[in-house]
């Protein structure tokens, strides 16, 4: 009872942590299931990159965009790899890390015990991201085994029906290592924020809804989004501001 009267305010932060991070995902989720946003509009070019696939028969510039996916989850665990020997490295020399930070201006001082609990943290955070960025590689590794087995653009003997079929379910085996990749992504994201923790808990609490501010509008309001969503038949609004003027 004593340490939690004494670190209560860093409970606090803790809680409005994993509250951000989880309640944004789970709303992420939620919202994309009938609004447009990065992850459901990538999944239909997704599909549509599947289905033209299937019209021809040379497909090497297809497993190498794979292949390129695939090594960038594979450069984030290998850095997450790298994140958590520095992280423990810290926690191995916590004192002398404990009185750096007092040295430093605006840094709210904290016990060593309160400070290695939050090393803990930012090592459980980057756990994540590991395992996240892993399972990645491996749907990845499943997508290109799915390419591989794809029909050729003249077996007659394969219906339309079936080439649809597999496209979607190529598609989606796609969109679920993105979407792990994105969750690691985020995981560093929310990362980031927790270096806010040794400074101040009330800092590390805003920029926690700062990432979430940021994670909505690039999902879902993000200029990139406007341009994936765009079609011949709709004009730009800056293109229809100068036709008027």
């Amino acid at each position: 009872m004593s340490f939690i009267q004494t670190n209560l305010i860093h409970i606090l932060a803790a809680i409005w942590f994993v509250t951000c991070w989880g309640g944004y995902t789970r709303y992420a989720t939620w919202k994309g299931r009938d609004t447009a946003c990065l992850a459901s509009v990538l999944h239909l070019y997704r599909e549509d990159w599947m289905r033209r696939m299937l019209l021809r028969d040379n497909r090497i510039a297809d497993a190498s965009v794979i292949g390129n996916l695939e090594r960038n989850a594979s450069f984030f665990a290998s850095s997450t790899l790298i994140i958590l020997a520095g992280i423990l490295t810290v926690l191995g020399a916590s004192e002398r890390a404990v009185s750096l930070l007092a040295d430093i201006p605006m840094v709210q001082q904290a016990s060593q015990g309160m400070s290695e609990i939050k090393l803990l943290c930012l090592a459980l955070v980057f756990v994540y991201a590991f395992f996240t960025f892993s399972w990645c590689m491996r749907q990845y590794n499943f997508a290109a085994v799915l390419v591989g087995s794809a029909p050729m653009a003249g077996e007659r003997h394969v219906t339309e029906q079936e080439r649809k079929a597999f496209a979607s379910r190529a598609a989606r085996v796609i969109s679920m290592a993105a979407n792990q990749f994105n969750f690691g992504l985020r995981s560093y994201y929310f990362g980031m924020t927790m270096l806010a923790w040794f400074v101040s808990p009330w800092l590390f609490m805003l920029m926690s809804a700062g990432v979430v501010f940021v994670l909505y509008r690039r999902e879902f309001h993000s200029d990139v989004l406007d341009v994936m969503v765009y079609t011949p038949t709709e004009a730009p609004l800056p293109e229809v501001i100068k036709e008027a003027a």
